[in-house]
């Protein structure tokens, strides 16, 4: 596979569209591995791939040499016929492996591999970040028959985190209103998007952050789709709403640089639409959103 230099030439799909490949998450600890078999290895925030002159791979179980130190396997999930495992270490001599950052896997011309390769990432972050009990302070371990983390002290058990987050495509006939984000990378536009407080409704907070972001009401709340967002433990989940495009954008200085309405066929550069912000603007602008 590779990191394609041009972001307009990846297909237009989410990054989590990978039919007609099968990831399987059923979880398993007694899986053993095969030469087909997928290792993902982190440090930081970046992922091991294998190098071989421009072309950067998941690297397989075969690419394993004996000069490759290789620690702590752990099985995650599969791809199609592959299993995929997690390793703590990863040491090799010879420069055929590389540290690249997670993010770049947004641009990888194979989605399959990319998604895995993200996935994987949430996975390390969370049992990283669960070795102890955060109700006892004892050191934790894993469960036998599920994917979940047990202290044995207090019985304590946590479950791979995952955060729903609301974003929504704002329009008015034939116009969307973008934002720029303070903290966005890029400098492209996007949705306004955020997290689910506790006690709200998905539609009480597409209409408090609309309201707090850039200040407008807005009507006809639809969903559209949803999206798992490994890179930021999230589940995103799409809306579209309507609103009256003479209402005054105020912006939320703390969280955007800058907001309006655009028309379709003028739209600035925005989200790619590897992400769901990326496909909802594309969605509009080729007339397939759904109206209320």
């Amino acid at each position: 596979m590779y990191i394609l230099q041009n972001k307009r030439d990846l297909e237009i799909k989410m990054i989590n569209e990978i039919y007609p490949h099968i990831l399987n998450t059923t979880f398993s600890q007694s899986l053993k591995t095969e030469g087909d078999d997928y290792i993902l290895c982190y440090k930081d925030s970046r992922i091991l791939l294998k190098k071989s002159g421009d072309i950067l791979e998941i690297p397989k179980v075969s690419d394993i040499t004996p000069d490759v130190t290789l620690t702590g396997l752990r099985y995650l999930f599969s791809l199609n016929s592959g299993n995929c495992f997690l390793a703590e270490d990863f040491t090799v001599e010879d420069g055929s492996f590389v540290y690249y950052e997670v993010s770049a896997l947004r641009y990888f011309n194979r989605r399959e591999f990319a998604w895995i390769g993200v996935l994987g990432f949430q996975l390390m972050n969370w049992y990283n970040t669960n070795k102890f009990c955060g109700k006892c302070g004892s050191k934790t371990e894993e469960k036998k028959d599920e994917r979940a983390i047990l202290c044995p002290a207090c019985s304590n058990i946590v479950y791979p985190k995952i955060s729903p987050a609301i974003i929504v495509a704002i329009t008015c006939n034939d116009k969307i209103l973008l934002a720029k984000g303070k903290n966005y990378r890029g400098g492209f536009y996007a949705l306004i998007a955020g997290y689910v407080d506790i006690g709200e409704s998905l539609e009480e907070t597409v209409i408090r952050e609309v309201k707090e972001e850039i200040g407008i009401d807005i009507k006809n709340i639809v969903y559209y789709k949803s999206q798992p967002w490994p890179f930021s433990g999230s589940l995103m989940i799409g809306f579209f709403a309507e609103a009256d495009d003479t209402q005054p954008i105020k912006i939320d200085e703390k969280e955007i640089e800058t907001a309006g309405w655009f028309r379709c066929g003028n739209l600035p550069e925005h989200a790619p639409s590897i992400g769901i912000s990326g496909d909802m603007i594309d969605a509009f602008e080729n007339k397939k959103h759904y109206s209320s």
